[in-house]
């Protein structure tokens, strides 16, 4: 499954700036990888493991924006349609297991 993570944080003033370079540097400590601007995604190995992540970004949200995240499947995420743009190589995109040895 996989979590993804959309989020439309201010910068206009020095302070916000500072919570949105946190905020990114935060959820890419925690797996997260940019999809695009401002879209975030992770692979998750279950349910829980997804619950975890969440609880994890609870903890350093900024004091102003919004974030989301969505659940998929696998399947679900290998249906995407690229409309426009290139298919960047480094995501997995299809529902085949992945093994790591």
């Amino acid at each position: 499954m996989r979590l993804l993570l959309f989020f439309d944080l201010p910068v206009e003033k020095v302070i916000q700036r500072r919570e949105y370079t946190t905020f990114v540097k935060n959820i890419k400590r925690l797996g997260f990888y940019m999809l695009q601007e401002s879209v975030y995604i992770k692979l998750s190995i279950d349910q829980q493991n997804a619950t975890s992540v969440i609880t994890s970004v609870k903890q350093f949200l900024p004091s102003s924006g919004s974030i989301f995240i969505l659940t998929v499947t696998e399947k679900q995420f290998a249906s995407m349609n690229i409309l426009l743009g290139d298919n960047k190589s480094d995501i997995v995109n299809n529902d085949q297991r992945i093994v790591e040895l």
